[in-house]
């Protein structure tokens, strides 16, 4: 073979090995960007308008619309705090106060998933307390109210247990010293997301035990004040964009609790069966 040709051969054939080589380099995925690592302090905060405020199953705002929103704070570690209000008339309607129209709420706990193989599923620890600034008239007892809570969850559905530490909002029976520390609230609670589509479907069911009810013919007693409450809905929530963290939704919810001790001044049930429809945004 001509020395020539030689050379010519072996420079074609360097070359088609640099062209496959550097087609097999480009064809080779490249690594997958590790995750962001988790921020060791969050903030976040929200905002919603409600068409009505209610609070296990009962009417805080005699029908009327409600504006709500609340500051969050959680540690890496899975300690978190915050805060949160709502407008309310149940204490003005319901003659305990002559001037009140604010809930204001403070929260601390801790919040953990469980290691893997178990990660899905997740507890969760805290005290909780409501505060209602205002005026109360006399005789009426102290309606502020602090609880202890536990949680355990898997994804979309938790249970939670809700153990009263101080009187459960005020109620008392006038004709004893029975107070109603010790009243429990169990609540079950899902939020399923139909996929990737944003929406998602809302149901809960949930029970109050008050310390201290029984028979509507004893005075001693508060009157059947405990009842099971139950939610169901829909929610939207938009994934991106300027509405990106809005949240639109609707629900149902209705109760078994007594109407004779829940209608306020006014002839308002608080206790009765209606829909509520919201917007919420997250920041």
């Amino acid at each position: 073979m001509p020395l020539s040709t030689w050379f010519r051969k072996s420079a074609l054939v360097v070359a088609c090995g640099a062209l496959f080589a550097g087609s097999a380099l480009a064809q080779t995925p490249a690594p997958a960007p590790a995750p962001a690592p988790t921020p060791e302090h969050t903030f976040t905060a929200n905002v919603g308008l409600f068409s009505e405020y209610i609070f296990r199953g009962i009417g805080q705002t005699a029908g009327r619309p409600a504006v709500q929103g609340g500051f969050d704070y959680a540690h890496s570690s899975g300690f978190y705090a915050g805060t949160w209000a709502s407008n309310i008339s149940w204490l003005e309607d319901f003659g305990a106060y002559n001037r009140s129209s604010l809930e204001w709420d403070f929260y601390g706990g801790y919040k953990q998933n469980f290691p893997d193989p178990y990660g899905d599923f997740f507890y969760d620890l805290g005290v909780y307390g409501y505060v209602y600034p205002g005026r109360k008239n006399p005789g009426v007892f102290d309606v502020d109210t602090w609880e202890l809570y536990g949680a355990l969850g898997w994804k979309w559905v938790s249970v939670k247990a809700s153990y009263s530490l101080t009187d459960y909002f005020g109620a008392r029976p006038s004709a004893s010293q029975n107070k109603t520390d010790g009243s429990w609230y169990i609540d079950l609670s899902a939020t399923y997301p139909v996929g990737e589509t944003g929406w998602a479907l809302l149901g809960h069911v949930g029970h109050l035990d008050v310390r201290h009810d029984g028979s509507d013919n004893d005075p001693t007693t508060l009157g059947k004040v405990s009842y099971t409450d139950w939610k169901a809905g829909v929610s939207y929530t938009v994934p991106d964009g300027v509405l990106k963290n809005v949240e639109v939704g609707a629900y149902y919810t209705g109760n078994d609790a007594k109407q004779r001790f829940y209608t306020d001044l006014t002839g308002y049930n608080t206790a009765k069966d209606r829909g509520v429809v919201y917007v919420k945004k997250t920041f």
